[in-house]
């Protein structure tokens, strides 16, 4: 992903369904727990953690049992150290107390609660960037490092894009909500170049070897709360030993592994990416802005979220007022106001009919007067003066410029521009004198859409007459 183009905007639950959320998840509550379980004689070592001595009690305290409990009460505690439940107080001695931000947790805001989450979240992050060190225990009880292959660095980086790719796809509008995702496909996304055809088996083997990773990752990720993971079955891990480039079996792809973001962990991503520089919007961003920012801001959004957006931003204000401040906020003749304007007439769509005199009022503006008449029309009021033939063309190249910078040559705009070459008579010959900073642009796109050789070429004609109108 790159910092300089906006991710698609997420749909965030209320920070205090968040909050419960956090405090229910098993690693923070067993944190929290162990906070206030901890006192005078409890006793941690040089790195903060507990003594191997106290690791039973603490796990009694949890109600852990089996091989793995004294290992995740240790986890639990180091938890508590990295969020500020635990302070240490006397290094040499390795005492600790409680610390400030224990508090916080049943008396704090629900930001208070999300901002200790976030510090748990960041401590099983780096943990999971980690290998798994079983093996490379020497003799003498030394860990030996040089028998293992890793770069901490490109580990984290690894995991960071793994994550990106699932809250791309748990953002996007064309992945059902909630819906999990297989993990060969999101190894895949990082492993595969986008344009390789069939991968060879090396590139199988390297999403294959992915997966292992990930899906001990992800084991560790899901206590914390990021996501809810169903692990790969171990029966395939044993089978994946013998033929590792195996191809993958369509029909039961749950058997390699299913992952989803809880929305706990859209918004700790979000709240990560935001850190890391990138724009990461969310809905309701800018219910408290300008119609400006509104139009401007959700001009890369998709229907969905725009429309969602648009909703709460009316919430806010009166009708008529509203549709005044975003009709003012759709003039201009930048290369953005196409689609400002067509953001405007679909949040109009949206404003009840005590929006009609902010709509007669701009009758006779050149800019606006089009899309006026569309709406006073659509909304059955009467006495609605006809459109000229020059505005009727203006808004013909308005529009159409506008679904092209907000679709691109998709195919809605391929058959609208077929249906306008079809029902305008000599419309080529009338539009290209349009007095529309877009006209040769859209000329040309008209061009390259049609698939009527002949029509296609009248539309390059028109677009370069356009382009010599206006000098250029």
């Amino acid at each position: 992903m790159s910092d300089s183009s906006p991710l698609p905007p997420v749909r965030l639950h209320p920070e205090a369904e968040l909050a419960r959320d956090a405090l229910s998840t098993p690693l923070l509550s067993r944190a929290a727990r162990l906070a206030r379980w901890a006192g005078p004689e409890t006793r941690v070592d040089a790195g903060g953690g507990l003594v191997d001595d106290q690791l039973p009690a603490a796990a009694e305290v949890l109600g852990l049992t089996g091989d793995a409990a004294a290992a995740d009460a240790g986890e639990a505690w180091r938890v508590a150290v990295d969020t500020g439940l635990v302070e240490i107080v006397d290094e040499e001695e390795g005492t600790v107390t409680a610390g400030e931000d224990l508090a916080l947790l049943t008396g704090g805001s629900p930001q208070d609660v999300l901002a200790v989450w976030l510090a748990a979240l960041e401590t099983v992050l780096a943990d999971a960037s980690v290998p798994d060190l079983d093996g490379l225990v020497a003799e003498d009880g030394e860990v030996d490092l040089s028998a293992l292959d890793w770069d901490p660095e490109a580990e984290a980086e690894f995991l960071d894009g793994v994550l990106g790719n699932l809250y791309l796809l748990t953002a996007g509008e064309d992945t059902p909500a909630g819906a999990p995702v297989p993990l060969p496909a999101l190894a895949a996304s990082v492993i595969v170049p986008s344009d390789m055809g069939e991968p060879t088996n090396d590139v199988l083997e390297q999403v294959s070897d992915a997966m292992m990773r990930l899906d001990d990752q992800f084991r560790m990720l899901e206590p914390v709360g990021l996501v809810a993971y169903q692990p790969v079955d171990e029966a395939l891990m044993a089978e994946a030993e013998e033929e590792p480039a195996a191809p993958l079996d369509d029909t039961d792809v749950s058997r390699y592994g299913m992952v989803r973001l809880t929305p706990l962990g859209l918004y700790g991503l979000r709240a990560r990416l935001l850190e890391a520089g990138f724009e990461a919007p969310a809905v309701g961003d800018l219910a408290d802005k300008g119609a400006d920012a509104l139009l401007d801001g959700t001009a890369a959004f998709p229907p969905g979220a725009a429309q969602a957006e648009t909703e709460q931003w009316l919430q806010r204000r009166e009708s008529l007022a509203a549709a005044r401040e975003l009709l003012a906020a759709a003039r201009g003749s930048d290369a953005g106001a196409p689609l400002r304007r067509l953001r405007c007439q679909q949040a109009l769509s949206l404003v009840g009919a005590s929006a009609e005199p902010a709509l007669r009022e701009v009758l006779d503006d050149a800019e606006l007067g089009g899309l006026a008449r569309v709406w006073l029309t659509e909304h059955g009021a009467a006495d609605v003066p006809a459109p000229s033939e020059a505005m009727v063309y203006w808004l013909t190249i308005d529009t159409v410029a506008a679904q092209l910078a907000a679709e691109g040559n998709s195919e809605e705009l391929r058959a609208l521009v077929e249906g306008l070459a079809r029902q305008h008579g000599g419309f080529f010959e009338a539009v290209w004198r349009v007095d529309h900073p877009a006209t040769a642009d859209v000329l040309e796109a008209m061009g390259r859409l049609h698939p009527d050789k002949k029509v296609a070429k009248e539309a390059r004609k028109a677009a370069f007459k356009a382009r010599s109108q206006q000098g250029g």
